[in-house]
C-alpha cells in the first residue's frame, strides 16, 4: 500500500540522515516512532529526535528537522530545521504548526527558534500538533514550504531526552 511505502522510505530516510550526520560516530539508535528516529551521539553528548519532510519543495540536499538536547551544554529541547534552500537574507522564516507560527532566524539553509522561550513553545505545540511547516523565501527568490507530519514525535523526544539522562 502506498502508506506501507511512505513508511519505508521514511525510515530508509532516516536511516540515511543518521549515517550523513555523523558516521565516525558512534552513534546510537534509541528507535523510530511513526517516521520520527531518536538517537545519540556520544561525544559531545547529544540526543536528538529527526525527521526528513514529507513533502518538501525539492533543493539541493536533504531537508531535515531536529529537537536536540545538549546535556553537556544544559541544552534542553533545541530545535532546528535544515531547509530546502538556502534562504533570502532578510526575508522571513516561519514555523507554522496547525494554527500557530514563530518566526526563526536563519543563516545559508539552516534555522532555529530566535530564543530559548520560543524553543519551549515550538517543542510543546509539536508534541500536540498534526502538521509543522517552515516557509520562507529562497536565496533566488522563489518562496518554498518544507511539511512535516508531527506523529510519532512526541515518543522520540521522549526517547531521546531518556537517552541523555546523566548517569551518576
Amino acid at each position: 500500500s502506498w502508506a506501507r511505502r511512505s513508511f519505508v522510505k521514511k525510515l530508509l530516510g532516516l536511516a540515511i540522515l543518521a549515517l550523513v550526520a555523523s558516521a565516525a560516530h558512534a552513534r546510537t539508535s534509541l528507535g523510530i516512532y511513526q517516521g520520527w528516529g531518536a538517537f545519540r551521539d556520544p561525544k559531545p553528548l547529544r540526543c536528538y529526535a529527526i525527521a526528513q519532510p514529507d513533502e518538501a519543495s525539492g533543493g539541493k540536499w536533504r531537508p531535515f528537522a531536529t529537537v536536540s538536547t545538549w546535556p553537556g551544554q544544559h541544552v534542553r529541547g533545541q530545535v532546528h530545521f535544515r531547509l530546502s534552500y538556502p534562504v533570502m537574507p532578510g526575508k522571513p522564516v516561519v514555523l507554522k504548526i496547525d494554527n500557530k507560527q514563530w518566526p526563526l532566524t536563519a543563516g545559508g539553509a539552516d534555522a532555529w527558534a530566535i530564543n530559548p522561550q520560543h524553543d519551549a513553545g515550538i517543542v510543546a505545540a509539536m508534541r500536540n500538533g498534526v502538521y509543522l511547516s517552515v516557509n520562507a523565501t529562497g536565496s533566488k527568490g522563489g518562496t518554498f514550504k518544507d511539511l512535516y507530519e508531527l506523529k510519532g514525535i512526541a515518543s522520540a523526544m521522549d526517547a531521546a531526552s531518556l537517552g541523555c539522562v546523566q548517569r551518576r
